[in-house]
């Protein structure tokens, strides 16, 4: 093979891009596994055998991994744990006004419903950001024309969130027998931000809703065609979800290794049961024969 065959070859499987960090991660994984539990299993297979030696070794893992797991569920690991989805904002509806919702608890929201503070009005904001911002496909990522069935904007200064309304919501007890959430909406009024009239180099105009009709002079899009309301859901998520699959899997397997221990043990006594039957006589010679009584 040539040289720079050789370093074209090498060039490619050093490449970051190819490596990192599918199958390195792949790799790291699996070696990890082999040399920590194959080690064990390698120790132990030595000294009591490879039966006993592997159950011995499958039942402490999988202990090991009860323990491992219960601290995913009752910590707020920081690590890349198993982890379901997030508590989010999630967009249901864009509609021009709230009496063509398909949600009848925010139809009247205003009324029913109360104004959100500062902070939570940050964290819908950013759920609304990313429906009506329209997503650009790059390298990494690609985007279909679903995830972009909301957006109506190039970025975020092309629109104005005027108010954020929420209604519903729970807290239910267990102790009370309440297993279900109220479901919890919010409502966003928005509507297409004025084109800046300032020349380059001077303060730019205070924001403000586009008059009706208005025109960019950018793009020659009417700025007013998509004012409306945003209708979004709290997603309460699933993040405790996979952490307590993968618990009751590892005890599920942990109580069978005990169990195949314990078989293993009862099959260990019965050889050797019979074994010590087979090895006693089966019958018995008299120390000496009596003598006929004289007559």
């Amino acid at each position: 093979m040539p040289l720079s065959a050789v370093v074209i070859l090498g060039a490619e499987l050093t490449n970051p891009n190819l490596w990192y960090p599918t199958i390195l991660g792949v790799l790291v994984v699996v070696a990890g596994v082999t040399l920590f539990v194959g080690s064990i299993y390698l120790i132990l297979g030595t000294n009591m055998g490879a039966r006993l030696g592997f159950l011995v070794t499958f039942t402490a893992l999988m202990g090991f991994m009860v323990v491992l797991t219960s601290l995913w569920i009752t910590t707020a690991s920081p690590l890349n744990t198993l982890k379901g989805s997030v508590p989010a904002w999630q967009v249901q509806q864009v509609v021009p006004s709230l009496k063509k919702a398909n949600v009848a608890e925010v139809r009247n929201i205003k009324q029913t419903g109360h104004k959100v503070d500062a902070i939570e009005q940050a964290n819908v904001k950013a759920a609304v950001d990313a429906a009506l911002v329209t997503k650009v496909s790059n390298a990494i990522q690609t985007f279909t024309p679903e995830d972009n069935k909301f957006a109506f904007y190039e970025d975020v200064t092309k629109y104005l969130a005027l108010s954020t309304y929420e209604v519903g919501g729970s807290k239910p007890s267990w102790l009370d027998f309440q297993f279900r959430h109220t479901p919890r909406y919010a409502v966003v009024k928005f509507c297409g931000a004025a084109a800046n009239t300032q020349p380059f180099g001077v303060a730019p105009d205070s924001p403000s809703c586009a008059a009706k009709g208005a025109i960019d002079p950018a793009t020659g899009t009417d700025l007013s065609a998509h004012n409306g309301y945003v209708i979004l859901e709290f997603n309460l998520g699933d993040v405790k979800f996979p952490p307590i699959v993968a618990f009751a899997s590892a005890a599920l397997l942990f109580t069978l290794g005990l169990l195949m221990l314990h078989w293993y043990e009862k099959d260990r006594k019965a050889l050797a049961a019979r074994a010590a039957a087979a090895a006693a006589p089966t019958s018995t010679t008299p120390d000496r024969v009596r003598e006929p009584a004289n007559v």
